[in-house]
């Protein structure tokens, strides 16, 4: 059995306040029963508490008040279901960063520790490699597609890299969160003619100033930061992409093992 009830009691039920369910009601997002056409005054059905509930809750989870409207539009429990899931995944993601954000905030306020360079000249050397222009916010999802592409052509060929795999971001990446990226992976030379010449790269002959950045990528910042002004201060730098060379990476190990070689281009051999 149902029972209609005023808006006063209805705010009592719901834990909402007048003012919201007046909102919500001009946004037709939750519409009373009836409205009585002397007083313009609101009555809602007890069948609506649920939800009602529904709402508040999503309104805590920092949902937009479209999204939803359209969680509460949907044709069937199922769909409505999957929509609050997708909602409860990106809140369990942004988590995660936040978790990640925290910690390295923290990490700032501890004294910095003195970071170890080296300086290598590295041979020229060629790699299948593919490249695009990519947003910062896409750059993992097609750095994975990239890496599977050239490690499934290798595969497919019966061959084993020669070397890590590496990347290298041009200066617009960084500038405007969209630069041109290139991934690649090292190849014996003696093997080239088994693959397209347009997916081949020949990375040439450098001298760079070496830091290997131990964690995850979400750290960066702070060993370009040490190197670069080391380079800054001590060295002439290139004006060319650093190379990041991925010594243990994603499907390697957890976050916090990954090693990267940051290889910042200091002059020619």
């Amino acid at each position: 059995m149902t029972a209609t009830v005023p808006i006063g009691e209805f705010s009592r039920l719901t834990y909402l306040t007048i003012k919201t369910l007046r909102h919500y009601h001009e946004i037709a997002l939750l519409e009373p029963v009836s409205v009585d056409p002397d007083s313009g005054y609101r009555y809602y059905s007890t069948e609506q508490v649920d939800q009602a509930h529904l709402i508040k809750r999503l309104r805590e989870l920092n949902m937009a008040l479209p999204q939803i409207k359209a969680v509460m539009a949907a044709p069937d429990q199922a769909a409505r279901d999957t929509a609050i899931r997708a909602h409860l995944e990106r809140m369990e993601a942004e988590l995660v960063r936040t978790r990640d954000v925290v910690a390295s905030l923290r990490a700032l306020l501890l004294p910095s520790a003195a970071i170890d360079i080296e300086y290598r000249s590295v041979a020229s050397y060629p790699a299948l490699a593919m490249r695009a222009e990519v947003a910062r916010e896409d750059c993992d999802v097609w750095c994975e597609h990239s890496y599977g592409t050239m490690y499934g052509q290798l595969a497919a060929a019966n061959l084993a890299p020669a070397g890590p795999g590496g990347a290298t971001y041009a200066t617009e990446f960084f500038e405007y969160d969209r630069g041109e990226v290139v991934t690649f992976v090292p190849i014996e030379d003696r093997h080239r003619d088994r693959f397209d010449p347009e997916s081949m790269l020949d990375l040439p002959a450098r001298r760079f100033a070496i830091a290997v950045h131990a964690g995850p990528f979400t750290e960066f910042d702070r060993t370009y930061g040490a190197l670069g002004s080391h380079v800054a201060e001590h060295d002439s730098a290139l004006a060319e992409p650093v190379r990041e060379i991925y010594l243990v990476g994603p499907g390697d190990a957890e976050p916090e093992d990954y090693r990267t070689e940051v290889c910042w281009p200091i002059g020619r051999l």
